[in-house]
C-alpha cells in the first residue's frame, strides 16, 4: 500500500468517525431536550472520541504534523540529521510499541465483558483501538521517516 493510499484511508476513517461522533452527540442532545434521554449516547460518544484520537494521531504521524522541532531538524545536515531523526523515530516507535502492548494486555483483562449501556457490544471491541491505533502510528512513522531523512517532509521543508 502506498503512503498516499494509506493517507486517503486514514482521512476517510477520520471523516467517518468525526461525522459519527457529531451525529451521536446531536442525537443525544435532541433526545435529552425531548425529555427521553438515551442511555447509551455518552458511552458511544466517548468511544468514538477515543477512536478518532488514535486514527487522527496516525494520520498526523503519516503527514509528519505532530509537535516537533522542525527548524532544528531542517538545519541539520548529513550524519547529525540522520542521528537526530533516527533517535527521535526510535523513541516514538518504542513508546507506541509499549502502548500497543499495554492495550493488548487490557484486551486480555476485559475478556467477556460488555459495554455498560450496550450489553450486546463487547468491551474489547471498543477498547481494541489502543493496540490498533498504536500499530497504525508505528506504521505511519516508519512509512514517513524517509521523507524526513531526505528533507522532503512538510515540517522541515518550511524551515
Amino acid at each position: 500500500m502506498t503512503k498516499r493510499l494509506a493517507g486517503r484511508l486514514l482521512e476517510s476513517a477520520v471523516l467517518v468517525l468525526i461525522t459519527s461522533l457529531a451525529a451521536v452527540v446531536i442525537l443525544g442532545v435532541v433526545f435529552r431536550k425531548a425529555g427521553v434521554a438515551l442511555v447509551w449516547y455518552d458511552e458511544v460518544a466517548s468511544i468514538l472520541l477515543a477512536w478518532l484520537t488514535y486514527y487522527g494521531a496516525a494520520l498526523a504521524a503519516l503527514r509528519r504534523e505532530h509537535i516537533g522541532v522542525p527548524i532544528l531538524v531542517g538545519r541539520l545536515r548529513g550524519r547529525s540529521r540522520t542521528v537526530v531523526v533516527c533517535v527521535s523515530e526510535i523513541v516514538v516507535i518504542v513508546f507506541f510499541a509499549a502502548v500497543a502492548w499495554a492495550g493488548w494486555q487490557v484486551l486480555q483483562v476485559l475478556g467477556g465483558t460488555t459495554l455498560i449501556s450496550l450489553p450486546s457490544v463487547p468491551a474489547a471491541l471498543a477498547r481494541s483501538v489502543i493496540p490498533i491505533g498504536a500499530a497504525l502510528v508505528i506504521i505511519a512513522q516508519i512509512a514517513s521517516v524517509g521523507d524526513v531523512l531526505r528533507g522532503t517532509d512538510r515540517d522541515t521543508s518550511e524551515a
